[in-house]
């Protein structure tokens, strides 16, 4: 059994922008993952960059918008 635990979950308004996003993470070794949006948010392109809470716990808007990437919204989750 998988327990849930929180994390953030980034949305983006295009495919495009997630992919970018992907790139650019990698390359600066942010952590997380490229995930399908989750069910509870409805917005965007249906792609979501996921991470653990406890990997990144100060995330704020001005840390994802350094890596210079356009997105949609920060959410809270526990996935």
């Amino acid at each position: 059994m998988r327990f849930k635990e929180p994390c953030y979950v980034i949305s983006f308004h295009t495919t495009a922008d997630a992919i970018a996003f992907e790139r650019q993470a990698q390359a600066d070794s942010f952590p997380g993952r490229l995930i399908p949006l989750p069910q509870a948010i409805s917005a965007g392109c249906g792609m979501a960059w996921k991470m653990r809470q406890k990997d990144f716990p100060d995330l704020r808007d001005e840390s994802v918008a350094a890596l210079g990437i356009v997105f949609d919204q920060i959410y809270e989750l526990s996935l």
